[in-house]
């Protein structure tokens, strides 16, 4: 297992980015993707790595909700 920080934004269609609810959370597991599979509400729909090496996951519903995790 891997320990991770997770930045956590939740964007609703109504708020987008400005009105997000945001939470930072440590989290053990074998990789973001598992994480996000075993404990994401929405289905993936992007992975990408920044510069730094952060990985981040943006999952949503389809509908405008997303959630984008920011795992270092």
């Amino acid at each position: 297992m891997n320990e991770y920080e997770v930045f956590v934004e939740d964007i609703t269609a109504c708020g987008g980015d400005q009105h997000a609810k945001k939470e930072l959370i440590e989290v053990e597991a074998e990789s973001p993707e598992a994480y996000v599979k075993e404990n994401g509400r929405y289905p993936v729909i992007d992975i990408s790595k920044t510069p730094g090496g952060d990985t981040i996951i943006v999952t949503g519903d389809g509908k405008g909700n997303f959630l984008r995790y920011t795992f270092t």
